[in-house]
C-alpha cells in the first residue's frame, strides 16, 4: 500500500472510532494489505493521537494464545498501544457507549520499573524490568464490522484496543509463579470464564519478553511506568450496559469494571 492508501485507511478507521459506527474489514477494501501494512496503519492512529495529546503510557500483547493463533492463521503474537484515554478507574462507571461492539478479557498487568528494550532480551532482563504486577480487566473492542477481522484488520485497529482497568494491589513479581495464576471471571455474580496464566504463551513474562524484542528493533522501548497487558487468560466475553465484571487471581486479588449506558459522545 502507498502513503495515499495507508492514510486512506488510517482515516476510514479513526472515522469508526469519532462516529462509533463500524466499518467494513480492511481485507475487503484493501485486498493487498499485508501485515507490514497493518502495523503502519496502527502508527498512524497513534500518531494522530499523540498529536491530539493522547500518548502512549503502554502496550498490549494480542493472539497470545495458540486457540487464537490457529484461528487468525499465525503462528505469533500481535501488539498495540495503549494511551492515557483508555485506562479507566476501578468501580468507577465506564461509559458502554464509547466503545463499538466491546468485549472484556482478564490480564496480569506488568507495571515496568525500568527500560527495556530489545532485540536481544532475555527472561531475565524481562524479570528486572518489572516493578509489580496488578490484576486487570482489558476492555477489547473493534471498529470492524461484526467482529469479522482478519490478522491484518485486528492489526491495523490497534490490535483491538479498547479500554483498561487496573486493579490496585501490586504485588512483587518473585512472589508468584505466573504460569500458574488461576483466574475466574465473574459478569454480574455468576462464572463467566476461567482461566490461568500459562494460556498466554505458556507464561506471560514470555508475551513480554516477544513485545520488547518485537518493538525493540523498531526503535521503540518499553519504558518505566508503562503498563503491558501480555494476553487473556480466558476467553473475551460480550459486555453490556449495567455490567458488572469482576476477575479474582489467586495471588494477585482481585479487579472490577462497571459499565454504565452513558457515552462520552453525548457530553
Amino acid at each position: 500500500m502507498d502513503a495515499s492508501t495507508l492514510q486512506e485507511a488510517a482515516a476510514a478507521l479513526l472515522s469508526a472510532y469519532e462516529t462509533g459506527k463500524p466499518i467494513a474489514p480492511l481485507v475487503e477494501t484493501y485486498p493487498a494489505a499485508t501485515l507490514e501494512d497493518a502495523y503502519r496503519i496502527q502508527q498512524r492512529l497513534v500518531r494522530y493521537w499523540a498529536e491530539r495529546g493522547d500518548g502512549v503510557r503502554g502496550h498490549k500483547v494480542g493472539l497470545a494464545s495458540a486457540a487464537m493463533q490457529r484461528q487468525m492463521g499465525v503462528d505469533q503474537p500481535d501488539y498495540g498501544h495503549l494511551t492515557g484515554s483508555m485506562f479507566h478507574l476501578e468501580h468507577q462507571p465506564i461509559p458502554i457507549g464509547d466503545f463499538l461492539q466491546p468485549k472484556i478479557e482478564p490480564e496480569i498487568a506488568f507495571v515496568l520499573g525500568s527500560r527495556l528494550r530489545g532485540p536481544g532480551v532475555t527472561v531475565a532482563d524481562a524479570l528486572r524490568a518489572v516493578d509489580f504486577v496488578v490484576p486487570a480487566l482489558e476492555i477489547v473492542d473493534s471498529r470492524i464490522r461484526d467482529w469479522k477481522i482478519s490478522i491484518v484488520d485486528t492489526i491495523a485497529d490497534n490490535a483491538s484496543s479498547g479500554g483498561v482497568v487496573l486493579g490496585s494491589r501490586p504485588t512483587a513479581i518473585g512472589d508468584l509463579d505466573l504460569r500458574l495464576v488461576g483466574c475466574v471471571l465473574h459478569r454480574n455474580g455468576g462464572i463467566a470464564a476461567t482461566g490461568a496464566g500459562g494460556a498466554v504463551l505458556g507464561s506471560p513474562v514470555n508475551a513480554l519478553v516477544w513485545l520488547a524484542n518485537t518493538v525493540g528493533p523498531l526503535g521503540v522501548a518499553l519504558e518505566p511506568g508503562h503498563v503491558v497487558l501480555p494476553g487473556s487468560m480466558t476467553r473475551a466475553i460480550p459486555v453490556r450496559p449495567g455490567d458488572t465484571v469482576v476477575a479474582t487471581m489467586a495471588g494477585l486479588g482481585s479487579v472490577t469494571a462497571k459499565f454504565s449506558g452513558r457515552s462520552g459522545r453525548e457530553s
